[in-house]
């Protein structure tokens, strides 16, 4: 995506197939929300309604929600109807994956920052007091980083240097991604090239060519529970790395230290195996 694209311009809700919430009856639950959530799901009917609950059961209740559906074909849009009066909006629309359907829901953010929050995943009930704390704390900051719970162990920190080499330099997108509306400006939209990783991509600029400045919080203070499971679980290493490689050669990486990355993970996976 051209990062100087007009947020409107890629919003397409003329295929929307269905919509609701409290903007389409001309309601707002806030003014100017502070937090603005997007959720994306497609077929997410086995845990969406503790992913809503999740957020609705915090006690920092300036933000507003946005759900962007994929075309779901169970009992999804049911359960997103249920809860219509607490999302600000939701619509139902065919697109062309989960980074189309975060751009359509970055078009449509008020708010001062943006968050994710995946139809697998789950904020803590303390998830919105420590990014509010943050937020009074690091004004200056364009993103935060909050800690998130993986089934494995905790994602934690902010580590940019690692961003050349690594993928493990922040915690997690889902749940513990949040940046200012209009810094966000400033990287653009999810690249549509990328199927598996434009989140990667989406980080490599706006760390490496906007020069955004973010922070990472403390361990212990987890934001987020990351459901196994999930859409990145589902990627297999072979498209993943190829993914990955391009990326890198795409934002004009060092093509040395590309080659050496390529060689070093290619043998550490077949070692595994």
């Amino acid at each position: 995506m051209n990062n100087n694209e007009d947020f409107k311009s890629i919003l397409r809700l003329e295929n929307t197939l269905a919509e609701g919430g409290l903007r389409t009856k001309n309601q707002f639950s806030r003014e100017k929300p502070l937090i603005s959530i997007i959720t994306v799901v497609l077929n997410g009917e086995k845990n969406i309604k503790e992913c809503l609950e999740s957020l609705h059961n915090q006690k920092h209740h300036n933000y507003e929600h946005i759900i962007i559906d994929g075309g779901s074909t169970d009992k999804t849009l049911d359960i997103i109807k249920n809860y219509e009066d607490k999302i600000d909006y939701w619509c139902q629309k065919k697109d062309r994956g989960i980074y189309d359907a975060f751009n359509v829901g970055m078009t449509l953010c008020r708010g001062d920052y943006i968050g994710f929050l995946n139809s697998d995943d789950i904020f803590t009930r303390e998830a919105f007091d420590y990014l509010t704390d943050y937020i009074k704390k690091y004004k200056h900051k364009d993103f935060i980083f909050g800690s998130v719970k993986k089934h494995w162990g905790i994602l934690h920190g902010y580590k940019p240097k690692k961003i050349s080499y690594s993928w493990g330099f922040y915690s997690s997108h889902s749940t513990g991604f949040f940046i200012k509306l209009k810094s966000a400006k400033k990287v653009g939209f999810y690249n549509l090239k990328y199927k598996y990783s434009s989140d990667y991509d989406y980080f490599y600029r706006m760390i490496v060519k906007c020069k955004l400045q973010g922070i990472g919080t403390k361990k212990n203070e987890i934001f987020g529970i990351f459901r196994r499971g999930g859409f990145s679980s589902k990627v297999n290493f072979r498209e993943h790395f190829f993914e990955e490689i391009n990326i890198r050669l795409d934002n004009n990486q060092n093509k040395f230290l590309v080659l050496l990355i390529f060689v070093y993970k290619f043998i550490k996976h077949f070692k595994k195996i």
